[in-house]
């Protein structure tokens, strides 16, 4: 038998990653989305790990092998809410990006999933730091983004000037609705009111 002595040596096979390193992206997605479903049924308190893996259609092991607590579990899904985000409107006009605004905001914070899950969550927060943390990151990061975007082609238009207060102008875009929809939880505003509250804001905005 020959052998080629400028030929480096075979290298061993790696052998792929048992079960345990493998973790299904689609098993990983119907608990995420189990965790909404469980929260707005029973809430954050009452909410366990059997019961989202239940909801979840796996078992117990699956879900340990991705969180290692229900609130570690909770804080990835509310801090993957931030990425998420609303997409940034394109009218063309200020006040027409804030009404567009306005309207897929208002029936996003009136899905019936999310009217529940968003009190208990603050109600949790007021308790855990961690929790506080997260959820403030995930709202703010999802209006922020959207908001900042929005002002930046309000002022390449001329319609505002630069250099704005960005907190003030979040507060002026995102407070109302937030007041109305999460706090005092009225009903369902009309169209009217959606338009008169773009062209408030629009008018506060362009006199900061």
């Amino acid at each position: 038998m020959t052998t080629n002595a400028d030929q480096p040596p075979a290298r061993p096979r790696r052998r792929a990653p048992a079960g345990a390193a493998v973790l299904r992206e689609d098993v990983t997605e119907a608990i995420r989305a189990a965790v909404f479903e469980e929260l707005a049924a029973v809430g954050y308190a009452r909410m366990s790990i059997e019961g989202i893996a239940r909801r979840a259609g796996v078992g117990k092991t699956a879900v340990y092998r991705r969180w290692r607590s229900k609130l570690h579990l909770v804080l990835d899904v509310v801090s993957a809410m931030a990425v998420l985000g609303l997409p940034v409107p394109d009218t063309g006009t200020l006040e027409g990006d804030l009404r567009l605004l306005y309207e897929v905001t208002s029936r996003a914070l009136r899905h019936p999933v999310v009217s529940q899950i968003i009190p208990d969550l603050q109600a949790e927060a007021a308790r855990t730091p961690e929790m506080a943390d997260a959820f403030q990151k995930a709202l703010r990061d999802s209006q922020e983004s959207v908001a900042s975007g929005i002002l930046a082609a309000a002022e390449e238009r001329g319609e505002v000037r630069s250099g704005i207060d960005p907190d003030l102008a979040l507060d002026l875009i995102s407070g109302p609705l937030y007041w109305r929809a999460v706090v005092i939880r009225t009903p369902k505003p009309p169209k009217s009111y959606l338009a008169n509250l773009a062209r408030a804001t629009t008018g506060a905005l362009k006199a900061l």
